[in-house]
C-alpha cells in the first residue's frame, strides 16, 4: 500500500524537512532533496507508523467490543420480581 500525502500536507512536510536540517544538521537541503528524503520515509517507514496505528485502533475497538455488555446488560425476567416487591 503507498502512503499519499495531500498535495498540502507534503509541502508542510517538505519545509519541516529543510527547516530540521537547517537547524539541526546545520546545513541547507533543497525543496527536491527534502522531497525525496520524504518520500524515502513514506514508503520504508510509513507502513510501520500506519500499521501500529491500525493496531492501536483495534485494540481500543476490542476493549469497547468487551465493555458493550456491561454498558447494554438488561437484566432478564424481572416481571416477577418486581410484582413481589409491590407486595
Amino acid at each position: 500500500m503507498t502512503i499519499e500525502l495531500p498535495k498540502e500536507t507534503r509541502a508542510e512536510a517538505i519545509k519541516s524537512i529543510e527547516r530540521y536540517f537547517e537547524v539541526h544538521m546545520e546545513e541547507r537541503i533543497g525543496n527536491i532533496q527534502a522531497g525525496a528524503l520524504l518520500a524515502f520515509f513514506l514508503e520504508e517507514i510509513g507502513p510501520s507508523v500506519y500499521n501500529k496505528g491500525v493496531a492501536d485502533a483495534q485494540e481500543r475497538m476490542q476493549m469497547r467490543a468487551q465493555e458493550l455488555d456491561i454498558e447494554c446488560h438488561e437484566d432478564e425476567f424481572r416481571y416477577w420480581h418486581k410484582v413481589e416487591r409491590k407486595r
